[in-house]
């Protein structure tokens, strides 16, 4: 069956707003490489902050600024250094004091020197009291307000953007973020007045880059900041062109999908709301289930598509915070049963104390969280977590409200918890696996890195949740079920099933990683599966020849789950959220290819 999808895709485009170039370097400068994908899933999802300048530096150079060099000459090269970084919008006597300081030749520390003193509101008179310069340098890459994109958080729960009803309250932190007003404006007609500071950022960050991309218009210029990072210049106006391309995006007739509030779907164990019924397409209705996750916050227009593609089934929108002590916004497209459904037993820990209970002693009266964000594919350095330590420590008492800011915004950007007195850490890969609901050391041993491990459980199912949805399937399939797994990961469906007492009869799991295909492997054979499991490596060999060897062999699959990669959908993507378009997440309709292939199959079989 062949399929030319362009005959059936409209991705709507985004391109009404501007974004400054130069704001696009990635930061890399405090980050352990052996521990970061950028590339991967969920830190895409969450990291979205103001980029650092310290990319446009090598160490002991200038970076060129237009087609000049750093010239030989003292005299010459301190004018031209004195220039460079007032132009970024330091002012003159922060730059003399930073120069005096670390000279001139080193201007990434003088950089990371400029960044501390705007970030602490300080001016170049006076010595920095609680830290080093170097303490906050650029694990401080944010301006006033800290911009990132915690797309796992609930707002009514962490007090990180101080939401408000106020639409007026809402533009203006925007602004002050460095958005525009009409930036601001059309996002809170787009998403909603009731909707958090975080799903707007989120929602201009996508709009930005489909500007980018689209490159119909001239980029806006992007303000300078001034000395103290406390205030931004106005933007230029939009020209005309742009005005009439928003006014076209506000009138579009098509509608979108809009995120719930409260995230708990169809509903959740322990909240009171819970939908008992829903109506399903002629064409969704099951067997063979499905079952597909992605990321919740993906750009304007994914998720009509997704629902679109697979048979106009509402999304279910669930965030894993209601069922254990970390956020994770998912999206969930399935046509199960939605009545009868029952949590996995014991319940997991539903805060952070309960989950890892060591942490309570060491924890600070002013770190008021109590779940963790959303778990990624990385962890924070053990060079950050020595510099918060060393602020700590230098403070005299309880640490300035600047410091305490610094600090929690980091905690939360990075899932750090407390191990000692003044003394963070990133989360073991042990506790991950316990808060996405695998069983103990599914994925140590076996020549497995720790970066693996990371790597793998950031971008799996949550257990839990998905076993709740899935639990539906237990009175259905008392004698077990056949499943094909596509985008398998470390078999996060696999273990649902097999904790919710489901025996897996037969197993068709594709997966790219072969680490994550080994993790599976393992975990298959320590478990005692009776079932046959088979393991392949790309979803766009599926064909329907090997469709139908297998199903003839198994008569048919009973579920067909996964979830594409997210690369292209997540909120800081800043470089290449493409939407459904993008080279990862294009996946997507191989899903959906395949899953139609089985439909086929089945439907001309019986």
């Amino acid at each position: 069956m062949a399929y030319e999808f362009s005959n059936f895709v409209r991705l709507e485009s985004l391109s009404w707003l501007a974004v400054a170039s130069d704001n696009m370097a990635e930061n890399t400068s405090d980050l352990d490489g052996d521990n970061f994908d950028w590339d991967t899933e969920d830190e895409l999802e969450i990291d979205n902050i103001p980029l650092s300048c310290s990319s446009l530096t090598v160490p002991g150079r200038l970076a060129a600024v237009g087609s000049g060099e750093a010239s030989s000459s003292g005299g010459s090269s301190c004018t031209k250094i004195v220039d460079h970084f007032v132009g970024m919008g330091f002012s003159k006597k922060m730059v003399a004091k930073a120069i005096q300081e670390h000279g001139e030749e080193n201007t990434d520390t003088i950089l990371e020197t400029l960044l501390t003193y705007s970030a602490l509101e300080q001016s170049p008179e006076e010595e920095v009291q609680q830290a080093e310069p170097d303490n906050f340098s650029s694990d401080y890459d944010y301006e006033e307000s800290f911009l990132n994109d915690f797309s796992d958080i609930d707002s009514s729960d962490e007090d990180i953007t101080n939401p408000t009803s106020d639409e007026e309250s809402k533009i203006m932190s925007l602004v002050n973020m460095g958005y525009t007003r009409a930036e601001a404006s059309i996002a809170i007609e787009r998403c909603g007045r009731d909707c958090s500071l975080a799903e707007l950022t989120d929602f201009i960050c996508a709009a930005q880059m489909a500007k980018v991309a689209d490159g119909d218009f001239p980029l806006e210029e992007k303000p300078r900041l001034n000395g103290d990072y406390s205030k931004l210049k106005k933007r230029k106006l939009l020209d005309s062109k742009q005005r009439r391309l928003e006014k076209r995006i506000m009138t579009e007739d098509d509608e979108t999908i809009r995120l719930p509030n409260p995230m708990i779907g169809f509903g959740v164990p322990a909240e009171p709301f819970q939908r008992v019924r829903r109506d399903l397409p002629e064409s969704a209705i099951g067997p063979p289930y499905f079952y597909y996750e992605n990321v919740a916050l993906a750009p304007k227009g994914v998720w009509s598509t997704i629902s679109r593609f697979l048979y106009d089934v509402e999304p279910e929108f669930v965030d894993s915070k209601y069922f254990c002590a970390a956020a994770r916004k998912r999206g969930y497209v399935h046509n199960l049963p939605i009545e009868n459904r029952f949590p996995l037993l014991p319940l997991p820990p539903r805060t952070i104390h309960e989950a890892i209970p060591l942490t309570k002693k060491w924890w600070p009266s002013w770190d008021t969280r109590t779940k963790l964000n959303c778990l990624q594919t990385c962890i924070g350095s053990a060079k950050l977590t020595e510099r918060i330590r060393k602020a700590l420590e230098e403070s005299d008492g309880e640490p300035s409200m600047r410091i305490q800011k610094y600090v929690l915004d980091e905690c939360r950007k990075w899932n750090l918890v407390w191990v000692g007195r003044n003394k963070l850490a990133p989360l073991e890969p042990d506790e991950v696996e316990m808060l996405l609901g695998f069983p103990r050391n599914h994925t140590r041993g076996g020549g497995i890195s720790r970066t693996d491990r990371y790597k793998s459980l950031g971008n799996s199912f949550q257990v839990d949740t998905v076993a709740y949805h899935l639990s539906v399937l237990k009175e259905m399939y008392p004698n077990g079920i056949n499943m094909l797994s596509l985008f398998s990961g470390i078999g996060g469906a696999e273990v649902a099933l097999h904790r919710l007492g489901i025996p897996l009869k037969n197993v068709v799991s594709v997966e790219i990683s072969e680490v994550n295909r080994n993790i599976v492997r393992s975990w298959w054979e320590q478990t005692n599966q009776r079932g046959n499991l088979i393991d392949l490596a790309d979803v766009q060999q599926m064909n329907s020849d090997r469709l139908e060897y297998y199903m003839s062999k198994f008569g048919g699959f009973d579920l067909v789950v996964g979830g594409s990669p997210c690369n292209n959908l997540a909120g800081s993507n800043r470089h290449h959220r493409d939407g459904l378009e993008g080279k990862e997440s294009s996946l997507f309709y191989d899903y959906f290819r395949i899953l139609d292939l089985v439909k086929c199959i089945m439907t001309r079989n019986q």
